[in-house]
């Protein structure tokens, strides 16, 4: 459109051929490939912060999966997947996990009938979730499962009537969606 006379020449800003290069003096001796060190780190990172676990907390995880029986990526990630926070978000009672650990801190969530606050607690094959009796908490996570209900997952099961659902079975590696390389996490958190 108005483009002034520089932008004729090869000299223009907006279109130079050298794009390619990253910003920056001695562009040429960055390095493009990552390390196996890089690589761990990124997987970890990724599921640290899917899943909302600050380092200390994502520790602690894995030392419950080394002394877990099994392949200990796979413990690893159902060790995650059965957090309270995520369940809340995977039933489709909060858009996400950060909206269903509000809930589960502000009391919304009752598993076996008790009301928890800690979005950390672990469920177990046969809990029952449920929804507190007061108004507000009932048309919020009505107002988030809308009118058909979400799509879940083989071991969850979800009465939308009651607003109640079980933990029908452990969440096995094929549940879990998330594209990632646990023998990367095993092999960073080993050392």
């Amino acid at each position: 459109m108005l483009k002034g006379e520089r932008c004729e020449t090869a000299k223009c800003a907006m279109e130079r051929q050298w794009r390619s290069n990253p910003p920056g003096m001695h562009s040429w001796r960055r390095r493009r490939t990552v390390g196996t060190y890089g690589t761990q780190l990124r997987e970890v990172q990724k599921v640290k912060r899917y899943y909302g676990v600050l380092n200390r907390q994502f520790l602690i995880y894995f030392g419950m999966a080394e002394r877990a029986k099994g392949n200990t990526g796979e413990v690893l990630l159902s060790i995650l997947e059965r957090r309270l926070d995520n369940v809340v978000h995977k039933l489709g009672f909060a858009p996400s996990r950060a909206a269903a650990r509000q809930a589960v801190v502000h009391g919304h969530i009752y598993v076996n009938g008790r009301r928890l606050n800690r979005p950390s607690y672990l469920v177990r094959q046969g809990d029952t979730l449920s929804i507190k009796d007061a108004e507000k908490s009932q048309k919020m996570i009505k107002a988030n499962i809308g009118d058909g209900g979400p799509s879940l997952q083989s071991w969850l099961q979800l009465d939308t009537n009651k607003l109640e659902a079980t933990i029908t079975a452990m969440p096995s590696r094929e549940d879990i969606m998330i594209p990632v390389e646990e023998n990367l996490i095993v092999e960073f958190c080993s050392r």
